[in-house]
């Protein structure tokens, strides 16, 4: 199993990004996808959730700016980075729990991408 994640840059206060992040290899299913960050110093950091069903959660600090969101068939990820804030600077993972089988379930972590907000 591997997941890839990819769209990080470097983006002026204000602007917009989008993350992606495919899951590839051999599962039975996505029970959850999520994006985390790390910061300099800092612990890794929730960012947002999305359930097979579409539930959704959000870190307090992006609700109302960014949006995630899940293509399944395409067993993709995305995050749509609004308004963006010199403090989201961090890398940025994406993780999923996998249904490997029938009882048992795994989390993968992809390989972060870079996201710099700065003028």
């Amino acid at each position: 199993v591997q997941l890839q994640a990819s769209g990080g840059g470097l983006v002026q206060p204000g602007g917009s990004l989008t993350l992606s992040c495919v899951v590839s290899g051999s599962f039975f299913g996505i029970n959850s996808m999520g994006w985390y960050r790390q910061a300099p110093g800092n612990e890794h950091d929730l960012v947002a959730t999305i359930t097979s069903s579409g539930n959704t959660n959000y870190a307090d600090s992006v609700k109302g700016r960014f949006t995630v969101s899940r293509d399944g068939p395409k067993k993709m990820m995305y995050l749509q980075m609004n308004s963006l804030k010199p403090e989201d600077t961090a890398v940025y993972y994406c993780n999923a729990n996998l249904k490997l089988s029938a009882w048992h379930s795994r989390n993968y972590w992809g390989q972060g991408t870079q996201v710099t907000v700065s003028s």
